[in-house]
């Protein structure tokens, strides 16, 4: 019996001491940080490993989180761009990867309007007005996976954006919705960030329910096999976590004025 017992102590020490060695590190996209959200989805998880489970959250944009990952500078990243996921790992950056949720782009801007978009359901209709009338527009302009959304779209439109009323702000979606409010412009932004900072606002939401404008996202773990840093083992139990029924539903239930900031995958 005692030796039973000293044996089941040896491991349970020996685990600790393994779990407790490094940080597992997330990068993941402002829309994530801005939103709140990770506040309320990963505490549940850390919680279940005790101390020995501490997530570094590095909130930039998605094509910047990538390149994080692409150094080996992080372990596992949660963003929003499918095309630049997909390349990622077609490159061999990433070994392994699962939808979690998804929301949607909208279109906000002043109450005044000056461009006249509000109600209109087509994103390429709104932002080629926005681009005739010369509107104050505010870019992410940072190869976020907002500015790789908004760039499609002006794809489409047909037009490269330029001029005094064309602002990229280089910043997180956070900042360049407070600058497009102190502006009186008009933003793409995700609706979760929006919502988390609405009553900050005096911007409404003018176009919305665009199917182009859908906003899935993806979580990727980092290549063990080229970076043999990377903690494989955890980022699985990560991955494992937010894509399970309990991680889905804490998403589900992350509100903002009665309105889910997110929609988790599971279900849908």
């Amino acid at each position: 019996m005692k030796r039973r017992y000293l044996l089941l102590l040896w491991i349970l020490l020996f685990t600790s001491t393994a779990f407790a060695q490094r940080n597992l590190k997330l990068a993941t996209t402002t829309s994530t940080y801005d939103s709140g959200l990770l506040d309320v989805l990963l505490p549940p998880f850390t919680q279940k490993f005790r101390d020995y489970f501490r997530i570094d959250v590095i909130a930039v944009g998605t094509g910047k989180a990538l390149k994080l990952a692409e150094n080996g500078d992080v372990d596992v990243v949660l963003v929003h761009a499918r095309k630049l996921e997909d390349a990622f790992l077609a490159d061999g950056h990433g070994a392994y990867r699962q939808d979690v949720m998804y929301n949607d782009f909208i279109l906000v801007g002043p109450s005044g309007d000056p461009a006249r978009i509000g109600g209109m359901k087509k994103a390429i209709e709104a932002f080629a007005k926005i681009a005739d009338k010369k509107a104050v527009f505010l870019s992410r302009g940072d190869e976020s996976g907002t500015h790789q959304k908004e760039k499609a779209v002006w794809s489409q439109v047909g037009i490269t954006p330029s001029g005094d009323w064309y602002v990229e702000a280089g910043q997180g979606m956070a900042a360049t919705l407070r600058i497009a409010d102190e502006k009186r412009g008009y933003c793409l932004v995700d609706r979760g960030t929006y919502l988390a900072l609405k009553k900050t606002l005096e911007l409404n939401v003018l176009v919305e329910g665009d199917t182009l404008l859908y906003n899935p996202y993806g979580i990727i773990a980092v290549n063990p096999k080229r970076w043999p840093h990377v903690d494989y083992e955890r980022v699985r139990l990560l991955i494992n976590f937010v894509t399970s029924p309990e991680g889905q539903a804490i998403i589900a239930g992350y509100k903002k004025y009665g309105e889910p900031l997110f929609k988790p995958f599971m279900g849908n």
